[in-house]
């Protein structure tokens, strides 16, 4: 870096330490709560590079870096894409502005990054992989000891980059609902091997050796080993398929023409790898979460609460108007709007919860005796709280404690605090939700008139006869206005992205947000909308995001057919493999295996005829489904039908269409 990009990255960041102050502050005071931040000043090559290794400046030598920093200059150049930061989880985060971003661009990055820190540090999901994670140190070791493998002399850097690729096709297949933990190998003492060696028992067979001459020159565990029946592993199938590998697989001698031990260095870049697979699953599984947090804050702080100043918010509008119109399944556009769906429901039952509280008023003529209108009118926020500049600031010492920052306001009065550039100072978080109550805002004023009558009888029938109030002022007066921002923060702590599309994702929410499902039509072969209900577009939703978007398999079987071949199912959801890209893996697992592999599966089968029949009828045709095994031997593939009862396990049912673990059906 030369001396004037040093110089010019150093202005920008002296300009912004402002910004990074207060955008902390106004996080903190509005409820959030996250991991310190380290701001860095990059230039357009190196976000790309940060980009291309996952927000983290080292990572271990591999082509797929220079493929995805070349997708993403190219995104940039081509297609319009710009990347104005980068942050990782990380305590302390560490996040990566771009220097040619507008001061707007920059403040706008900054709220964002504030809340997504927020987010990984109350996460549950986050903290499966360990509370001191350390992940930037972790990253740079493994990238150093694996280019101390590729420059090692008695190692193939080629065979490196393979095993790493080998690797890299199962980083998904990891069982991501658990807490991380290195794999526990039979070198640890936690394990037996199943079977005798494959070229032992061979040539023992071979030799013919009578019973009296094998007694003799045979301990008795070998014996045992060699006359019990191997058995099936593990008990139950086995979602770390990764993990499942690292412990029971070999490596494929081609010399030799069997299975050998693994050297040192591949069982190591397999552990490397898949702790790395660990650290990044949270992210992958909270995509549209996190993405709508950041958003949502990002917005209140800029827009609501001013940090966008008067000559800067046409540039912020039409940043974020990019940001949430960006074509495809959108996961800022779609989780904003969901967690907007959630502020409004849940103040929406807070209210409606004091409202049946009053005396002559229940759930079947709610409509008939309360004005919505009024309740809106009540439910606004004073004007003291709601604009506040140096001349109302008298004002606000009217407004009950709860509500103001007395000795933020003493300051302010004192002149000690610029509350035209920064009005939330003088206010506590309950006195900024009261200011930001959801249900008053211009897009959002309907929303409370909208509850449907069976939403009213659930709140009605199941509701405390605690507190009864003798009007309707009266019982507004006790409206938790914090209420939506609370349960925000709930689900901000414990759910993920399936979790939260499949409470939030209601008819209600897929209807005022146009949601609907497409399909491929066979009778047509054009894309046709297929549903707008809410069950439909939650399925259709669900099945991108369950395991990452990819098809879940697991290990049901180390031992298959008593050869100690690998035999894995594939949790089959309505979607079947791909199969050419299926035999793909198969070829890279056998690597890890050292032994032939199998993969079960369910296949839809559609014959010409039928195609043509239901072209000719306006209907879609109905396919077969079939069972399906893959056999793959280190030479060629091998394909078995296989009856339904032997595949029915893999098929889910009409509940939960392997969305979720079984145990969150409950």
């Amino acid at each position: 870096m030369s001396d004037s990009d040093r110089f010019a990255k150093q202005r920008i960041a002296d300009d912004l330490a402002e910004p990074v102050e207060e955008a902390r502050n106004l996080a903190v005071k509005l409820g959030l709560d996250p991991y310190d931040v380290n701001y860095w000043v990059v230039d357009y090559d190196e976000m790309n590079e940060l980009i291309a290794y996952g927000g983290f400046q080292h990572r271990y030598p591999h082509w797929r870096w220079g493929m995805q920093y070349d997708r993403q200059q190219k995104q940039g150049q081509y297609a319009g894409g710009k990347a104005f930061e980068i942050v990782n989880n990380d305590d302390p985060a560490h996040a990566f502005l771009q220097e040619s971003n507008t001061i707007a661009d920059q403040k706008a990055v900054i709220t964002h990054v504030e809340a997504h820190s927020d987010f990984f540090a109350n996460n549950e999901w986050f903290g499966l992989f360990g509370d001191d994670a350390n992940a930037a140190a972790m990253l740079e070791r493994h990238a150093n000891a694996i280019a101390d493998y590729m420059s090692d002399p008695e190692v193939e850097r080629a065979a490196v980059e393979r095993w790493i690729d080998n690797a890299l096709v199962l980083e998904d297949n990891i069982d991501q609902h658990q807490p991380y933990a290195p794999v526990e190998t039979d070198d640890d003492g936690d394990g037996e091997e199943v079977a005798v060696d494959e070229e032992v028992q061979d040539k023992l067979a071979d030799l013919d050796l009578s019973d009296e001459v094998r007694d003799q020159v045979f301990d008795e565990e070998f014996l045992a080993a060699d006359d019990d029946e191997p058995a099936s592993f593990p008990e139950t199938p086995e979602k770390d398929v990764l993990g499942f590998l690292r412990k029971h697989g070999k490596r494929f001698d081609e010399e030799a023409g069997r299975a050998m031990e693994m050297t040192e260095w591949q069982t190591d870049l397999l552990d490397m790898l898949r702790a790395e697979a660990y650290y990044f699953a949270p992210q992958k599984m909270t995509k549209v979460m996190n993405e709508g947090w950041a958003a949502y804050w990002e917005s209140l702080m800029m827009t609501d609460e001013g940090f966008a100043a008067a000559d800067e918010f046409l540039n912020y509008a039409d940043h974020m108007a990019r940001v949430l119109g960006s074509p495809g399944l959108n996961p800022y556009k779609l989780g904003m709007e969901i967690w907007e769906y959630v502020e409004n429901r849940t103040n929406r039952r807070e209210v409606l919860e004091h409202l049946l509280r009053v005396d002559g008023v229940t759930w079947q003529n709610l409509d008939e005796v309360v004005d919505f209108d009024d309740v809106l009118d009540v439910l606004e926020p004073p004007e003291a709280l709601a604009r506040i500049t140096p001349e109302s600031l008298s004002a606000l010492a009217d407004l009950p404690d709860e509500y103001v920052d007395r000795d933020a306001l003493d300051a302010a009065l004192a002149g000690d605090v610029d509350v035209e550039q920064y009005p939330w100072k003088v206010l506590t978080t309950a006195g900024l939700a009261r200011r930001h109550f959801s249900l008053v805002e211009r897009g959002s004023r309907t929303f409370l008139a909208s509850a449907t009558d069976s939403e009213l009888e659930q709140i009605g029938r199941y509701l405390f006869d605690d507190a009864r109030y003798g009007s309707v002022e009266e019982a507004l007066a006790d409206v938790d206005y914090g209420a939506g921002w609370k349960r925000m923060r709930e689900i901000r702590q414990s759910h993920n992205d399936v979790t939260f599309l499949d409470e939030f994702l209601t008819q209600e929410f897929v209807d005022a947000n146009d949601y609907f499902t497409y399909e491929f039509s066979h009778a047509t072969g054009q894309n046709r909308v297929a549903s707008v209900d809410a069950a439909d577009v939650k399925k259709k939703l669900l099945l991108q995001f369950t395991n990452f978007g990819k098809p879940t398999v697991a290990v049901y079987d180390g031992n298959f057919d008593n050869r100690n071949e690998l035999l894995l199912g594939h949790q089959y959801n309505g979607v079947m493999l791909d199969v050419k890209q299926a035999k793909q893996v198969l070829e890279r697992v056998f690597e890890l295996w050292g032994r032939p592999v199998n993969l079960l599966t369910i296949v839809k089968e559609l014959s010409d005829h039928d195609r043509e029949v239901a072209r000719r009828r306006n209907k879609e045709p109905e396919p077969t489904e079939q069972g399906k095994r893959i056999r793959f031997d280190g030479e060629g593939f091998e394909e078995f039908d296989v009856p339904w009862e032997q595949v029915s396990h893999l098929a889910a049912d009409d509940v939960d269409y392997d969305t979720k673990p079984d145990e969150w059906l409950a």
